[in-house]
């Protein structure tokens, strides 16, 4: 296998094994807002964008692959300081045909694993079904909260979401039926002492908890490195904004301006975009 190619099957592996282990759901364009009141009462919302990057996009991926064209022999080269070119001998252009059939096949029945894998983090969809992201969405209307869901191809579905109640237990955003697993946009979890922490891992960057961060670190560096740009799937871009009120009290927040005072309490408010500095953080205390 040449030194492109191989880059590229190891951006592959190591990209597969992060949207598998992370669920691979990213926010895209979006506006987000949390609510606390005191007596416990709480609202949450996200309308926007979220992306599926799915076995599709990996296998599209593979399909791009220099090793997984036709086999062309690659040049060979003299021992002299030069590394002069020269033509191969029937030796050399045999062993690296039998290289390449080996990765291929390797890469073959690693996509295989993978596919299957990939169906059961989707709740038994299989997602080399051309309409597996449409009976997602399907999966997701039926859910309470989820008052749109519509897919627009590529991963991308542009969703509708709010929900409503008292806050008696942790929430996060989104759960998804039948997933096993989902990397979390926003956690609220409730603290026995009566105070709420607030979390936005997916809104962060690298080194902030962000498993799409490390996916996207990865994919540049494949990228980068094989001069194979087209082989990577387009990955979101984090653009929103992100905001919660409350009339309890602030205890902590990361926000750049700090709470601002409203009608009804106070309000905090995060913008989120690749150049954030931050994951978005709040510790909020409810109760009289």
């Amino acid at each position: 296998m040449t030194g492109p190619a191989r880059r590229i099957a190891a951006t592959l592996v190591a990209a597969a094994t992060l949207l598998l282990s992370a669920c691979f759901v990213s926010p895209g364009s979006f506006t987000s807002a949390i609510d606390l009141r005191k007596d416990g009462r709480f609202s949450y919302s996200y309308a926007g964008e979220i992306y599926l990057l799915g076995l599709s996009n990996l296998a599209e991926m593979g399909r791009k692959s220099k090793w997984n064209e036709p086999f062309k022999a690659e040049p060979c080269h003299n021992d002299d300081p030069d590394m002069t070119e020269r033509a191969c001998s029937k030796d050399e252009i045999a062993d690296q045909k039998a290289d390449w059939e080996e990765n291929r096949k390797a890469d073959s029945e690693r996509q295989k694993r993978d596919a299957e894998m990939m169906k059961v983090m989707l709740g038994g969809i299989d997602p080399s079904n051309p309409q597996a992201a449409e009976e997602l969405a399907a999966r997701l209307r039926k859910q309470a909260g989820w008052r749109s869901v519509v897919y627009k191809g590529d991963g991308l579905f542009v969703v509708d979401f709010a929900i409503s109640g008292r806050l008696d237990h942790d929430f996060q955003f989104p759960t998804m039926e039948r997933f096993p697993m989902a990397n979390a946009f926003v956690v609220l979890n409730k603290r026995a002492d009566g105070s709420v922490r607030m979390d936005a891992p997916a809104f962060g960057q690298p080194g902030q908890n962000n498993p799409m961060a490390n996916f996207a670190q990865f994919a540049a560096l494949g990228a980068g490195k094989s001069g194979d740009d087209e082989a990577m799937p387009k990955l979101p871009e984090l653009n929103g904004t992100l905001v919660l009120t409350t009339d309890g009290t602030i205890l902590a927040n990361n926000t750049d301006d700090g709470p601002a005072a409203t009608t009804t309490g106070q309000r905090l408010e995060w913008k989120v975009t690749p150049r954030s500095a931050t994951t978005p953080t709040a510790l909020v205390r409810l109760g009289s």
